[in-house]
């Protein structure tokens, strides 16, 4: 096992965001002793009310922006990027951005990492794997070829070969993981399970893809922030680790169990159009990661960890209201 990595101040990019924030949440509550800087452009998916009550500094600005990293990244250990354009749909109707913020974006961080000897662990995906058959017993591994199918995904393949790259070439310190689905607070409502659960809580028919046999491999927040704090401070450099809670479930079974959570009939949604190029299966083997580091998740039952999730959008109706409409809105336009 590499010797422990223990930073003392650390930049977290993207920290306004879903996973990001829920990482700064994890680091102030179980190693206080670090300084976290959260550097976020705050596009759409970022708010600054995620981080509150964390002691973390928030600087906004944007990743892609060479002269503010070069003065803010010298005097930290290390930078966690989270900071990605992450939603498929968004990719499909304008790439753009995702080849901007996931490709230049980590460029420039790997450069200034580089220019002053910080480490860095790169968050991605395991989308970049593609997808799999239905009926395959297999697993996506660190060995796995790379296959992406969506603008997104292979802005995120990209990503993570420049990481591999600046390791092997320039000898930048780094990890990558690549995990399966999240779920928990502070996601934003364009992704599944908050769409739905919000859907319901506004009185609309929650709406499901294709045939919802798609399957995804579900892993609450919580358990990916404790992954990603075991690679960044134990991980070998210039390795991959899978981050997985062997939650697969197809989609069809996740609405009725948030209808079931929710005290609706499991059949009140309606049916949509499929998104094009919808990868049909993903599934972790997070082997390595288990064996190398011995980490596991804390959050093994996937009705207990909805429930909770459910109960904060409950709770939490002023931080997701202002997004609703407009969201919704979107969607309607793209008869989803």
């Amino acid at each position: 096992m590499a010797k422990t990595f223990e930073p003392k101040s650390i930049i977290v990019t993207g920290g306004c965001g879903f996973i990001g924030s829920n990482f700064v949440h994890f680091v102030a509550r179980e190693h206080p002793e670090v300084k976290v800087t959260v550097l976020d452009k705050l596009t759409y998916a970022g708010n600054p009310a995620n981080i509150e009550g964390t002691g973390a500094e928030l600087v906004v600005g944007d990743i892609c922006d060479a002269s503010l990293l070069d003065k803010l990244v010298p005097g930290h250990d290390a930078i966690v990027h989270f900071a990605a354009e992450s939603h498929n749909d968004n990719s499909i109707a304008d790439p753009s951005p995702f080849v901007q913020t996931n490709v230049r974006g980590t460029y420039e961080l790997l450069e200034v990492c580089r220019r002053y000897g910080v480490r860095m662990h790169h968050v991605s995906t395991d989308e970049v794997y593609g997808d799999l058959a239905l009926d395959d017993p297999a697993r996506f591994t660190e060995e796995t070829p790379y296959h992406p199918s969506s603008p997104y995904s292979s802005t995120k393949a990209s990503s993570d070969l420049l990481v591999r790259a600046w390791y092997r070439t320039f000898g930048v310190p780094v990890t990558i993981s690549n995990c399966s689905n999240n779920y928990g607070p502070y996601q934003h409502i364009e992704k599944f399970i908050p769409r739905q659960i919000t859907n319901v809580l506004w009185g609309i028919r929650p709406k499901l893809y294709g045939d919802g046999k798609n399957v995804r491999d579900w892993i609450h927040t919580e358990d990916h922030s404790s992954a990603v704090w075991a690679i960044l401070t134990r991980g070998r450099l210039g390795e991959t680790y899978l981050v997985g809670a062997d939650g697969e479930r197809d989609n069809i079974t996740v609405m009725r169990d948030i209808l079931r959570g929710m005290n609706q009939p499991e059949d009140a949604f309606d049916w949509v159009r499929d998104r094009p190029g919808h990868d049909r299966r993903y599934a972790i083997d997070p082997t390595k990661l288990r064996r190398e580091l011995g980490w596991a998740p804390r959050h093994t039952d996937f009705a207990e960890g909805l429930a909770q999730t459910i109960q904060w959008y409950r709770d939490n109706e002023d931080w997701w209201k202002p997004a609703k409409r407009a969201t919704e809105e979107k969607y309607a336009a793209q008869g989803q």
